[in-house]
């Protein structure tokens, strides 16, 4: 606890002395997350162009806030630095995208993936490893560049894809998980409830997605 004040108060010294660049830094996480958003509205408008539906339900974007970014270059033990921000840690800049059914997030990872201005640098699917609290999404960590008035930069961002099923299940969990004044045995049966509604939300996901190929057979 000591640790994370000494951080967040070094922190909050280093962003004084260095306002300006930490503000230009936050400045292109901005503009990347515009250029990710941008990407997946072009890609829901052609989708639903050549299948007569859209498979984005919403997009929501998100900057890491000072107080996040102090406590994980503590806990992850980097330097107090603008440099270091940029260096070492990949989720400043945040996009989740909610999609109506699981196989339009993976059509849409590859979709994004696919083009030619996108770089990953790291995924990791918690739709098939879901993590041990239930948690499913897939995260990807891209590189878009960005253009400037006299430079290209290229900027890391996180993107989450999820069902509108899992999205629910992960805006509720921490709410519920975190309550105060659980015992430690309270706090272990909510973590298997919430564990057992984590898998009926998946296989809500299944049963929703095989009555949609059913009915995209059908009309084929």
């Amino acid at each position: 606890m000591l640790a994370r004040l000494a951080g967040s108060d070094e922190f909050s010294a280093m962003l004084e002395r260095n306002f300006a660049p930490y503000r230009r830094l936050m400045t292109y996480y901005e503009c990347a997350m515009m250029e990710v958003e941008t990407k997946f509205r072009v890609l829901d408008a052609e989708f639903g162009l050549q299948h007569d539906r859209n498979p984005i339900e919403s997009i929501k974007s998100r900057l890491k806030s000072t107080d996040s970014l102090a406590k994980k270059l503590v806990r992850k033990g980097f330097p107090m630095s603008v440099d270091s921000i940029e260096q070492n840690i990949f989720d400043v800049a945040g996009v989740r995208v909610v999609c109506t059914f699981p196989e339009d997030m993976f059509a849409l990872a590859e979709s994004l993936l696919a083009q030619d201005d996108v770089v990953l640098i790291e995924r990791r699917d918690y739709v098939a490893a879901p993590k041990p609290s239930g948690y499913r999404s897939l995260h990807l960590i891209i590189e878009v560049p960005i253009f400037l008035e006299h430079e290209k930069r290229c900027v890391k961002v996180e993107v989450q894809l999820r069902t509108i099923s899992m999205n629910f299940w992960a805006s509720l969990e921490h709410q519920l998980r975190y309550k105060k004044d659980l015992s430690e045995e309270e706090a272990a049966a909510v973590a298997a409830e919430l564990a057992d509604l984590a898998d009926a939300a998946a296989d809500l996901d299944a049963r929703m997605q095989a009555l949609r190929n059913y009915l995209d057979d059908g009309e084929k």
